[in-house]
């Protein structure tokens, strides 16, 4: 097996995986986050329902988890074929590594900076003036496990880094004769 090959697929089993557990720790611990911040926002002096009038949300629906756990088998499928020397999945996978770069790579910003995100909702708004996005969004994250902030650091990197490489490591010389 050629060694670009495997640091490739290596690269897409790790982002599929990071895919899957932050989506099952944010279906987990979302509830709990988001009554947290809720309770954040009233001890600020703000009506309970600020958070929801302003779309912001921690908790996540079943239905909701679907998409990420879905990317996350995809992206582990392709590394499987990749693996297998299947030329239709490298093919595949340099189809689908722009979207995965463009789309996942601001999904998985927004969970970055997600406090500032928070305060651009807050600051746009003329009803919750005052209202301290950044302790929102540590009173929702302290529900979490510590190792929720790293993983999605580290799901960010592989989702816009760690693609970029998979797609240059699968055009390398030395992969041809592996997809051959």
């Amino acid at each position: 097996m050629p060694v670009p090959v495997t640091i490739a697929a290596a690269l897409q089993l790790l982002l599929a995986a990071s895919f899957v557990v932050i989506a099952l720790i944010a279906h987990r611990y979302g509830d709990a986050a988001q009554h947290a911040a809720e309770a954040e926002a009233v001890r600020q002096g703000h009506p309970a329902g600020v958070l929801a009038a302003h779309r912001v949300r921690f908790a996540e629906t079943t239905t909701e988890m679907l998409l990420p756990l879905a990317i996350g088998v995809v992206i582990g499928v392709l590394a499987a074929v990749n693996l297998a020397g299947v030329q239709a999945g490298r093919i595949a996978t340099w189809v689908l590594a722009p979207v995965l770069v463009v789309a996942g790579g601001l999904v998985t910003a927004t969970q970055v900076f997600a406090a500032r995100f928070t305060a651009a909702v807050f600051r746009k708004s003329t009803t919750a003036s005052g209202i301290d996005a950044y302790a929102i969004v540590d009173a929702a994250s302290r529900t979490y496990p510590a190792i929720l902030r790293p993983l999605v650091l580290v799901r960010f990197a592989l989702t816009t880094l760690g693609t970029l490489a998979v797609v240059i490591l699968l055009a390398l010389p030395a992969a041809n004769a592996h997809f051959g």
